[in-house]
């Protein structure tokens, strides 16, 4: 089976394309590189000649909500026109839970592209899953001011990349299924305990300082909305079993 996999080369698209090769299909990855834009449709109609489903998992780093739906609303309509014209018969999308109820700053994006995606007459399926393990990497990246390390108050039930990219390539190798059940880490975590642990076990230990976020997305982040309801599918790998291979 070929699959086509946007965003391909990151955090969860290079799993799902181990996992999509490891079952013995064909994935095919979408990259400028390769001569695909997302953004502009440039290449798409000649990246999904024999492509039987297509794996959505592109992204984009920003924490404005008026870019991430720009950049979510454009390549969801780019993929599904072409899908459409190409004769794809099954698109899977990767989401956040419960992003609809806090839709602003990178979840705004996150939100449009469900409802286009949940507009569609049949063809899809749609995973939600919660904030990845390797969100602490991206925080460290990204949030060092001078000898203190800056996290944004925030509780999650984390999950690692791995985990989600396996049920995506699972879901993609079947027929469309809709919105498929969440699926979140296994225990919630504090994410500036997070941070501070994933430090100490890379042996850069500094202070690690919450800030407080504002508007409706932060205080999401601060109350929890965005932990998973009762009853949600828990995968198996914690915090700290991904920490003792992360780290070495």
């Amino acid at each position: 089976m070929k699959v086509a996999v946007a965003g391909g080369t990151g955090t969860v698209g290079r799993h799902v394309v181990d996992a999509l090769r490891a079952a013995g299909h064909q994935p095919v990855v979408f990259t400028r590189a390769s001569g695909v834009d997302l953004l502009d449709g440039a290449g798409l109609a000649d990246a999904l000649r024999g492509v039987d489903t297509v794996v959505d998992v592109s992204s984009t780093n920003t924490a404005s909500a008026k870019k991430s739906l720009a950049f979510f609303e454009t390549v969801t309509r780019n993929l599904l026109s072409a899908e459409r014209e190409a004769g794809v018969g099954h698109h899977v999308a990767l989401s956040v839970v419960n992003a609809a109820k806090v839709p602003a700053s990178y979840y705004a994006g996150k939100v449009a592209q469900e409802k286009m995606i949940m507009a569609e007459p049949g063809g899809w399926s749609l995973l939600r899953a919660s904030q990845f393990h390797e969100l602490t990497e991206v925080l460290i990246s990204q949030g060092r001011v001078g000898p203190v390390q800056i996290v944004p108050q925030m509780r999650a039930q984390p999950i690692a990349a791995v985990e989600v990219a396996a049920e995506l390539a699972s879901i993609a190798l079947g027929e469309p299924r809709g919105l498929v059940p969440d699926l979140a880490g296994p225990r919630p975590e504090r994410v500036s305990d997070m941070v501070r642990r994933f430090l100490q076990s890379t042996g850069r230990s500094r202070p690690v300082l919450e800030v407080f976020v504002p508007g409706a997305w932060g205080r999401g982040m601060r109350e929890g909305t965005f932990l998973p309801d009762p009853g949600t599918r828990l995968g198996k790998q914690s915090f700290d079993e991904w920490l003792g291979t992360a780290a070495r």
